[in-house]
């Protein structure tokens, strides 16, 4: 069974800082691209950032320059440093890894429960 926990949402006030974290654990044999999008009632689910094993990352426009995304292989966890933030991207931020476990060695998508971010003075 392989799972993703999110932490670090909450409340901030608009050009704050958070930075949320995601950890995956279970029979993993290994973690391909990991990344974070973002969600509000009555939209689509969008991306944020991602990035590869190798450390190769992407941004959505809108958090180029703001946004930092990173990763501990060993410990198969993804950061994702938020400054500057905006009323505009409050919203609940899911977890997302492409993983091959031990379970039948196939890669697939797994997501995280959600985190919700609130930016409000």
């Amino acid at each position: 069974q392989v799972q993703l926990v999110e932490s670090g949402g909450g409340l901030v006030q608009p050009g704050g800082s958070l930075r949320l974290s995601c950890a995956a654990s279970g029979s993993i044999v290994n973690i391909n691209a990991m990344g974070w999008y973002r969600q509000v009632p009555g939209k689509e689910r969008e991306l944020v950032a991602t990035i590869t094993s190798s450390g190769n990352t992407r941004y959505a426009d809108s958090v180029k320059g703001r946004f930092t995304i990173s990763r501990d292989n060993a410990k198969n966890t993804v950061l994702l440093q938020m400054n500057s933030l905006k009323s505009e991207e409050t919203a609940v931020y899911y977890c997302n890894a492409d993983i091959k476990s031990y379970r039948d060695y196939r890669s697939r998508a797994y997501w995280g429960q959600g985190t919700q971010v609130t930016v409000s003075p």
